[in-house]
């Protein structure tokens, strides 16, 4: 186990390597930079503009440089926790995506224990239940939670709320609360704010969910070593819980390496429509504006998401699963 562990580390450097190179080529693409874009928008509103201010600017941010320079030194202030400086908010990416980052994390992982919460049990129930009632109405409640968007559900979400409770359930937290530093009141606000997001984020994600752990089960239910334990006269509950269901699991876990990256990456229209503090709107802001280092440090963050969740659920299943072998090609 630990050589595998050990392996799987070594693998994910290369691999966070060539992701910076595409990243870094992707975020490049669209013609001109920040400074074109900045002077544009100042043509634009009728101001002039200092051509050896903007000089400046250039050789000061490394603009005017050879794009495997800027790549380079970009990667290596990845290794002094310096993620570049960013254009439109004038301040290090660090100071930038520092709280907002957390946020996301905990909006994420909360989406992510609600998904699991629900999806668990209806999915069972429904494919213990086969064609039942309960079943076509579960089936029904999951095929319009895939069908209707989180930000539609935010919209009317938000409409209701305030023309029968006149409420306001945007944003995370209490608006007194807002750029302060962390405290006791503060975490309090964005727990008491957080159901709505998770609610919001977590439908479209829980009705797949159901859907795949039915699926699941019931192939489970139907080979050969469930009719077996059937005929012993293994009680009903104990050979569900046993083995089908177990298996059944393997899909929740393997999920794992694109979960939090697919909710952080689809919540950001939902963001915009919630006012939410998170990284999906800096996202979209820094994309349109072209500032390079904030957008290409959130587009790096979510890969690492992916490759860590990709290792967390190879090791999750080789412990749930004793098909499932960490070293292939050995044969006992």
């Amino acid at each position: 186990m630990l050589r595998f562990v050990g392996h799987r580390l070594l693998v994910m450097i290369p691999t966070l390597i060539a992701i910076s190179v595409i990243v870094f080529v992707i975020i490049q693409l669209p013609p001109g930079d920040y400074l074109e874009s900045y002077i544009a928008e100042l043509q634009a509103q009728g101001e002039s503009v200092d051509p050896q201010k903007i000089a400046f600017l250039r050789e000061h941010y490394g603009l005017d440089r050879p794009l495997w320079e800027q790549y380079l030194r970009w990667l290596g202030g990845w290794f002094v926790g310096d993620f570049g400086y960013s254009f439109e908010f004038n301040l290090p990416v660090s100071q930038v995506i520092g709280d907002r980052v957390a946020l996301t994390v905990l909006v994420s992982f909360a989406t992510v224990l609600f998904t699991w919460a629900i999806a668990f049990p209806i999915g069972v129930y429904s494919a213990t239940h086969q064609y039942s009632w309960g079943d076509y109405g579960l089936t029904l409640l999951g095929f319009l939670g895939i069908a209707i968007p989180n930000f539609m559900l935010a919209l009317v979400m938000m409409y209701f709320a305030n023309v029968w409770f006149g409420l306001s359930i945007g944003g995370l937290m209490d608006p007194e609360y807002i750029d302060q530093p962390w405290s006791w009141g503060k975490l309090r606000s964005v727990i008491d704010h957080l159901w709505i997001p998770v609610i919001v984020i977590g439908t479209g994600g829980t009705a797949g969910m159901i859907r795949k752990m039915r699926a699941n089960l019931l192939d489970e239910l139907q080979k050969q070593y469930v009719v077996t334990g059937r005929a012993k006269g293994l009680p009903p509950g104990k050979l569900l819980r046993k083995y089908p269901m177990r298996l059944a699991l393997n899909f929740f876990i393997s999920d794992i390496g694109s979960l939090l990256p697919h909710v952080i990456s689809g919540a950001e229209i939902t963001a915009v429509v919630l006012s939410l503090p998170t990284t999906g709107p800096m996202l979209l802001a820094a994309l349109k504006s072209q500032d390079m280092y904030l957008a290409g440090t959130f587009l790096m963050f979510l890969a690492l998401l992916i490759v860590v969740g990709v290792l967390i659920s190879d090791l999750a299943l080789a412990a749930l699963d004793p098909r499932i072998r960490l070293e292939g090609g050995v044969s006992r």
